[in-house]
């Protein structure tokens, strides 16, 4: 047996003695608790309940109408988005290997593949019986994005589908690569006067991508930084004022939550909130929220200009600076956010 598997053999029964003595711990904890990546310890199932898929990512996802009602979940390390639905229409923007996908329908999403590495086909036992997943990576290992078949769903298409795009190589040595940190501009090399009047002269949302690119910004620099008439920093907890009133009121919204290979959106009312330790939640039928208030350090409300007037938002932000989350108020193109969504983010300190 060569050193690679050998390691693969080692991390399997590391696994199997982790899983007896906390049967309950999910594959992302036990990975963390191994010192590997999820993918790594995914693919020691490799053989048995696990399949690894060829890389032509795209093609797979533009397949994922044909899977009928899915659960699809993605998450970062602090907020988990959950949508029950179909993949009603895909469209693919620009050529690989910087493809992007925007998804629309009851599952909504903005699919980044420059950042996908692996994917896999699952068969996980659970007391309800076998749950059969298509799950995806990055080259770091962590999870872009997982698909979980329903009782109604086609799983002869899913075989099928499998059968298509299934890798040459089902070895269980995977190798993964760290993403190297991104060179920002400091605050003192920043061009402020210029960021200062981009950012006031906004036409629409996405120009702000643009503007972070131009300056070399880390995003949480740029809420730090700009005048508090366009962002300034609240509670870290603020969102639990955000879901019970908007669930109080019915008022619709939209939650933005992802990662480097995906980003999953809810868009409309929020009903059932429930709050279990560290764990903020939504539980509606078709759509769940966990926010793990733990991982959220900072809070900001943020104003951008549009053709349309402002559009305003709360982003929370980890420990790191990364991006855990986002809630605007649900609107159209074309038409203006609502008041009361202002209002409710001006209540907020």
């Amino acid at each position: 047996m060569n050193t690679t598997l050998a390691t693969a053999t080692t991390l399997k029964q590391s696994w199997e003695e982790l899983k007896n003595q906390e049967p309950k711990l999910r594959i992302r904890d036990a990975a963390k608790k191994l010192g590997v990546s999820e993918a790594e310890l995914l693919a020691t199932g490799m053989g048995e309940n696990v399949i690894r898929l060829s890389t032509d990512f795209a093609e797979q996802v533009q397949k994922f109408p044909k899977l009928g009602r899915v659960m699809s979940l993605t998450r970062n390390e602090g907020c988990v988005l959950e949508h029950k639905g179909t993949f009603q229409k895909i469209e693919l923007h620009g050529a690989a290997p910087n493809q992007i996908a925007t998804v629309i329908g009851p599952i909504e999403q903005r699919v980044f593949f420059r950042s996908w590495k692996f994917g896999f086909a699952v068969v996980t036992d659970t007391p309800q019986g076998p749950r059969f997943s298509l799950q995806y990576f990055d080259k770091s290992g962590e999870a872009v994005m997982k698909v979980f078949l329903q009782d109604d769903s086609d799983f002869d298409f899913s075989e099928q589908l499998v059968e298509a795009h299934r890798h040459s190589d089902q070895n269980s040595a995977l190798e993964t690569e760290t993403f190297e940190p991104a060179d920002f501009t400091s605050r003192e090399e920043l061009d402020f006067e210029g960021f200062s009047s981009d950012w006031e002269n906004m036409q629409d949302t996405h120009d702000f991508f643009g503007m972070l690119r131009k300056y070399k910004l880390n995003r949480l620099n740029a809420v730090e930084w700009i005048d508090d008439r366009w962002a300034y920093e609240v509670d870290r907890l603020v969102t639990r004022k955000i879901l019970e009133s908007a669930s109080a009121t019915q008022l619709p919204i939209m939650i933005f939550a992802g990662n480097k290979g995906n980003i999953q959106i809810h868009q409309g009312k929020v009903r059932t909130i429930r709050q279990m330790g560290d764990w903020l939640n939504v539980m509606d039928p078709e759509f769940n929220m966990h926010l793990n208030e733990n991982v959220v350090d900072r809070a900001f409300v943020v104003h951008k200009n549009t053709s349309e007037g402002l559009v305003s938002a709360l982003e929370l932000f980890d420990g790191e600076g990364e991006m855990v989350a986002q809630f605007f108020g649900l609107r159209k193109p074309g038409i203006p956010q609502k008041p009361e969504w202002k209002a409710l983010l001006d209540s907020l300190n």
